[in-house]
């Protein structure tokens, strides 16, 4: 983590925050010199660092991505790191579908949007800045997407949840398009989506009842847990599909 400045997309989301805490504790124990942009929605964050910059983001808004971006280019930074945390799997008024006869077209358009293309459209506006990173094959600049393991189509067993499911496979689909695509054009870079586990977070509160004893894992610790993964991340491994232990998913 020496030296690097990190972009977290959902810095006050269960893992985004987490992961935010964590390096900014990295930096305390003079693990290296880290700056850290992080992104809010709605509510103002509640806790600040010397070397922590917010900035206002709704990823659903394409000129509100451009704002953000263009505040990082405005401190003359790059960064080396950006991680995207935000996803949706409910609202206050929909869960996810059961069954056909629930599919709703603005619920599944939501989907498609926060889960599918605003990952698209954040590596759209940020990529100057990761064109800027010191990068290797062995010590990549990363674009990591957090993903879900029920947008494999190989591991879908139960169905249901269809806008959550076929969003998330969607996302696999871009960020896969996006790692050959900047595989040519931006050497060195790891696009990666990631499977955090089953966290206990505001998304998966509703759904915890249904989860195996001892895998439902503290935000910090699947914070942890990915960032140590991507650590060890290489430009080889681009385009892959991994979970919080750094193995495999199938597509």
């Amino acid at each position: 983590m020496n030296n690097k400045t990190y972009l977290i997309i959902g810095g006050t989301g269960g893992i985004g925050r987490a992961m935010v805490q964590q390096l900014i504790q990295a930096t305390a124990n003079e693990r290296g010199n880290i700056r850290v942009f992080a992104t809010y929605h709605r509510g103002v964050p509640d806790f600040e660092a010397d070397n922590l910059h917010w900035l206002q983001m709704d990823v659903s808004n394409e000129s509100s991505i451009t704002q953000a971006v263009d505040a990082i280019k405005q401190q003359e930074a790059h960064l080396d790191w950006v991680i995207n945390c935000v996803g949706l799997l409910h609202t206050e008024s929909t869960q996810p579908e059961k069954a056909l006869r629930q599919v709703d077209t603005e619920f599944f358009l939501q989907n498609m949007q926060i889960n599918a293309l605003a990952g698209l459209l954040i590596a759209k506006h940020i990529r100057p800045l990761l064109a800027k990173a010191e990068r290797s094959a062995d010590h990549p600049a990363i674009f990591a997407t957090i993903s879900a393991r029920v947008g494999s189509i190989s591991d879908n067993r139960l169905g249901g949840w269809y806008s959550y499911r076929m969003s998330k496979a969607a996302l696999n689909m871009g960020m896969k398009n996006l790692s050959i695509e900047w595989e040519r054009s931006l050497k060195n870079v790891c696009v990666v989506v990631m499977q955090p586990g089953t966290v206990n977070t505001q998304l998966s509160a509703p759904f915890q009842g249904n989860v195996t004893k001892g895998q439902l894992f503290s935000p910090a610790y699947s914070a942890e847990c990915l960032l140590a993964v991507l650590s060890n991340m290489t430009a080889a491994q681009s385009g892959g599909f991994i979970d919080w232990a750094g193995d495999p998913i199938p597509w």
